[in-house]
């Protein structure tokens, strides 16, 4: 379940009126590593596994292969996440912790220095296709058509990603914007789908660590409604990533790598 009905009191022309409304729900889920927590994040509690695959390989962590097996533990205060470790992804884990302060916030969790904070990703070795600009539109809109808890609540992200031959694919919501990435990492690795060979495309701004998190993945492709920061811009350019904001009916803006557009030009 990823929501729950609440009552409400709305006011508007007509006067105030008692309603129900959905609303998304909204846990703390620890994500826990050979008994070792590495952060705690307040989630919707739904697509669990994929958040601890996709949490794993987002933040660099380990590689999906390098998971042993995920356990989902109920307790009274939230969820625990309890994700296995090869021993030997599981020991350059607990060396890189031992180097950390404990996790706060999302995003960028458990890092203690602004080097951490803006560590330089690989370039991402890219797939041979471009997208025309009606492909931009179609992912935009395919994926604004699939969001059932947004629908219900009004109050959710969400993250997809869309193939050139077979259009949306895969999608994930959740109260958080970075959960909702992590989620659908997570599910490509269980699709033993390629990010390189689609589009990532998100419902909120593109910040500096979400594209991090598409440059661990190996994502080619970030398209939004919403434009992105500076930073996000330069760690694009530098990761080889096509970012594209402002998705709206009248265009975009291509702010990276503009070459994997048909009709832009070769300037850069």
């Amino acid at each position: 379940m990823s929501s729950a009905p609440r009552p409400v009191v709305v006011f508007g022309r007509a006067g105030a009126g008692a309603q129900a409304r959905e609303l998304p729900l909204e846990v703390a889920i620890a994500l826990s590593y050979n008994g070792s927590t590495r952060a705690v994040m307040m989630a919707t509690p739904a697509d669990l596994e994929d958040f601890a695959r996709g949490f794993t390989v987002s933040e660099g962590i380990a590689e999906a292969r390098e998971i042993e097996r995920i356990e989902v533990v109920d307790t009274t205060l939230g969820i625990d996440l309890q994700i296995w470790l090869v021993p030997v992804a599981a020991t350059r884990h607990a060396t890189r912790q031992r180097r950390q302060i404990g996790p706060v916030g999302c995003g960028l969790c458990g890092i203690e220095s602004l080097e951490q904070a803006m560590e330089p990703v690989l370039p991402v070795a890219r797939h041979a296709f471009s997208l025309t600009p009606e492909q931009v539109h179609a992912a935009m809109a395919a994926l604004s058509a699939a969001q059932p808890l947004h629908e219900a609540t009004r109050a959710v992200h969400a993250a997809g990603f869309w193939h050139p031959a077979t259009g949306l694919m895969a999608l994930r919501e959740d109260v958080g914007r970075h959960n909702a990435l992590d989620k659908l990492a997570g599910a490509l690795t269980r699709f033993d789908q390629s990010p390189d060979e689609g589009v990532l495309v998100l419902t909120c701004r593109i910040s500096l660590d979400m594209v991090q998190k598409a440059a661990r993945i190996g994502a080619g492709f970030v398209i939004s409604p919403s434009p992105p920061t500076a930073a996000a811009v330069d760690l694009a350019q530098a990761a080889g990533i096509t970012v594209i904001g402002h998705v709206r009916e009248g265009g975009f803006a291509v702010y990276s790598h503009p070459q994997y557009l048909k009709d832009a030009t070769d300037a850069e």
